[in-house]
Parts: structure tokens; C-alpha cells; sequence
């Protein structure tokens, strides 16, 4: 467990960057924070592993707080992925992976079965890889090389800063997919920054959504969405799906077999809505109720929506609206 404690930090006195941050991580947990530029997120982010120094308040993990560890313990046990890769241009991909396991003096049999593991987890076929040099990587096959040399000692804490942002679409929805899948096979604690909302709902267990340095909101994406906290979250979360409120319809939904085909209860509270209406409709009739009727333009029955299935569509259409973004 990672637990800050009335955490703050300045660079100039009286001026907080970080300002009294109280929070638990659990272990196995995919924790992300989320926040505008300049909210703090990857200063709480570096505080963790002693990057950056911390000004006031304890950081701890498993109880104890992280001056007490040796730096180089401490960084040993905590996996970093940079959104600038930050590989070894130099070095072939089997010597980029292996540079903690060096220097912690791993026996050579066990870093060669170690590499060939992790390139199968990361999709990169290790007879073909691991002696190739980084320069004749693309973008996607660097960082997953990033995201494998993260993993190389078996860290229990993976930090991750905006590690997908610099890539193409593609590239960025299939990552997320992979660190998705790795987290939910090796139950590693995962802190990942982030200033996409749609990325924070495809991948947390939990979100941290920080603004001015301070913590506005804690929860599972779900209450997030159903409950913000305030105006900021409330602004936040539309901001942050731009294009399914001005372009998507309800019965793209239907189309993609979200809509539940079920009957109306006469005696339920909640709305019901057109498929023609636009998704941002949706978004708000489901942040007050559990589950919303629609039905078609001529009022026959369409189906059933739940906050569930609300957020499996915006994570299954992810890269399609980064796609209509970047163009």
C-alpha cells in the first residue's frame, strides 16, 4: 500500500505545487491521476520514488515511510515509464531490459529466461528482438520495451507519466490494452498520470482527479461519472469527451450491441431518451440514475442502457475518437 500523508510540496516557499495530498493505494491496484497541466499530477507522481523531494507530510509504503528506505532500494522496487521512453539509443533491447537486473547481479541464465518472458508478455517475439538495436524500433515498440525494462525486476510499484501520449492512435489503444492485461496477470500497484479522461476510464480501478495541487475527487470511474463532486470534476469529465458530445448518437450504442433489448417497467424512475438524442444526454440522464430506457425516433422500445455499458462503450471507442482528434 502507498498512503500519503498531508503530502506538499513547494519549490518556492509558500507557494504549493502539492498541497496537502491524503490518499491510499492498494496493493494491485491501478490507480490514475488525472488532472489539467500544471495540477500537480506528476510531481505527486515523483514524490513517490524520491525524485522529487517532498516538503511536508510522510509518504509511505507498507507502512513505512520512503526516507527510511535506501535510495537505490527504493528505485529498485519502483518501475518508471516516461512518456520520452527514455531507452538506451546505444544498447540492444535484451541490454536495455536487463539494466536493473545488472546491477542487482542476477545470474545470466535468469536474465535471459527473464527476457524472453517479458517480450512474450509485451508482444515482441524475442528471437527477433532482443539483439536488435533501438533505433530500428517505431514509437510503440520502444515503449513497450520501456514498459518491459519497468518490469525486469519484478518491481511491486510501477509509476507510469503520461507513458502512451507521444504515440499515434493505433498505437496508444493497443499499449493501454497490453498495460491493462499485464496489470491484471501480475497484480503489480500501478500509478499511472494522465490529462485524458477517456484514458483514466479505460484503465483505472480508481481515478485521482487533482486540480491547483489539491485532490478535487477520489473513485471508480463509475462514480466518478455518476456522482462528481463538483463543478470542476462536472466540467472536467465533459471536457474530456468532446467528441461523443458534439458527434455520437445514442444509437451508435445500439450498433455496437450496447443497448440491452429489455421491456419497460412501469414503475422505474428513470429516463427515457430517443436514440436519436446525443450521447452527452446519456452521460448526464446516467450520472443520476442506474440505467436509462431509450427508444427508437417513432417511440417503439429500443432498450435498456446502464452506467456499465456507458463505460465499456467510451473505452471501446477510445482510439476511433482519438483518430477523428488527431486528424
Amino acid at each position: 500500500m502507498i498512503q500519503f500523508e498531508q503530502v506538499t510540496k513547494e519549490y518556492t516557499p509558500g507557494k504549493p505545487v502539492v498541497s496537502d495530498v491524503t490518499m491510499e493505494i492498494q496493493d494491485g491496484e491501478f490507480f490514475v491521476l488525472i488532472g489539467p497541466s500544471g495540477s500537480g499530477k506528476t510531481t505527486t507522481l515523483k514524490m513517490i520514488n524520491r525524485l522529487i523531494p517532498l516538503t511536508k507530510g510522510w509518504i509511505k509504503i507498507d507502512g513505512t515511510p520512503i526516507s527510511e528506505f535506501h535510495l537505490q532500494e527504493l528505485r529498485w522496487n519502483i518501475g518508471y515509464v516516461l512518456q520520452q521512453i527514455a531507452l538506451f539509443p546505444n544498447m540492444t533491447v535484451e541490454e536495455n531490459i536487463l539494466v536493473v537486473p545488472e546491477m542487482k547481479k542476477w545470474p545470466q541464465d535468469q536474465m535471459k529466461k527473464r527476457v524472453t518472458q517479458l517480450l512474450d508478455r509485451i508482444g515482441l517475439d524475442p528471437h527477433t528482438y532482443r539483439n536488435r538495436n533501438i533505433s530500428s524500433l517505431s514509437g510503440g515498440e520502444q515503449q513497450r520495451v520501456g514498459v518491459a525494462r519497468a518490469l525486469a525486476a519484478d518491481p511491486d510499484i510501477i509509476l507510469m507519466d503520461e507513458p502512451f501520449s507521444a504515440l499515434d492512435p493505433v498505437s496508444r489503444n493497443q499499449l493501454r490494452q497490453d498495460v491493462s492485461r499485464l496489470q491484471k496477470e501480475l497484480k503489480k500497484t500501478i500509478v499511472f498520470v494522465t490529462h485524458d479522461m477517456q484514458e483514466a476510464i479505460q484503465l483505472g480501478d480508481r481515478i485521482g482527479l487533482m486540480n491547483n495541487g489539491k485532490i478535487e475527487q477520489i473513485g471508480t470511474p463509475k462514480a466518478i461519472l455518476e456522482k462528481p463532486k463538483n463543478e470542476f470534476v462536472r466540467n472536467f469529465l465533459q471536457t474530456g469527451l468532446p467528441n461523443y458530445k458534439e458527434q455520437t448518437r445514442i444509437h451508435e450504442l445500439a450498433a455496437q450491441g450496447y443497448i440491452q433489448e429489455e421491456t419497460f417497467h412501469s414503475d422505474s424512475v428513470s429516463p427515457v431518451l430517443s436514440s436519436e438524442d446525443p450521447l452527452d444526454a446519456l452521460i448526464v440522464a446516467l450520472a443520476a440514475h442506474p440505467l436509462a430506457y431509450v427508444t427508437h425516433p417513432d417511440n417503439r422500445p429500443a432498450g435498456v442502457v446502464t452506467q456499465e455499458s456507458l463505460l465499456a462503450f467510451l473505452a471501446a471507442n477510445l482510439d476511433a475518437d482519438e483518430a477523428v482528434t488527431t486528424e
